[in-house]
């Protein structure tokens, strides 16, 4: 049984993925630099009223692109650098992001395992897993909030043909802005 969307308050933690979430998602490539990244509008509308439903916010994000010496650590800041600045004009936050570039499937921050939800624990003591959501486009989203004991939101973005209703699946809904919407 999903947790009630009307038990969310002040006190409850999102985690956000990035690409399909925040931003478009590049078919078969990554985001390398600042020019590459294109915001969904709707998500800069959404994450003012998330801003005011949170107490903290997260990103947590795989970047292989780095691992596989496409784009550096600083142009992943660079990108990062310029996207908080815009949240921040349009009335949001993002309290902090954590990144994987590890190539390994098995590493433990690559999601889908819980490195970055325990990094977040680590640096936000008060994050209460329990009262967490993981919000994201893909399956493997859905699985590192699973195994870190968070509810789950899927968008479907980029990924509509995913099957709902689903086991790792509180939620659904068409982006970032619906799902802000229905709290």
């Amino acid at each position: 049984m999903p947790f009630n969307l009307t038990d969310v308050n002040p006190n409850w933690t999102l985690f956000l993925d990035r690409d399909g979430v925040i931003n478009e998602e590049k078919k078969d490539d990554y985001v390398k630099t600042w020019n590459d990244f294109q915001f969904y509008e709707e998500s800069l509308l959404a994450l003012p009223i998330l801003a005011s439903k949170f107490s903290i916010i997260v990103i947590t994000t795989n970047q292989k692109g780095i691992g596989k010496g496409l784009m550096t650590h600083n142009d992943l800041l660079e990108i990062h650098t310029n996207m908080q600045s815009k949240i921040h004009e349009v009335g949001g936050r993002i309290d902090h992001i954590y990144y994987c570039p590890d190539l390994d499937n098995d590493s433990p921050n690559r999601k889908p395992q819980p490195g970055m939800a325990m990094q977040a624990k680590q640096q936000f003591p008060q994050i209460n897993f329990e009262q967490s959501i993981m919000v994201g486009n893909r399956t493997s989203d859905m699985h590192f909030g699973r195994n870190a004991g968070l509810h789950t939101v899927f968008l479907a973005t980029t990924h509509p043909e995913t099957p709902y209703p689903n086991p790792i699946i509180d939620y659904r809904f068409d982006n970032l802005l619906t799902f802000a919407k229905s709290l």
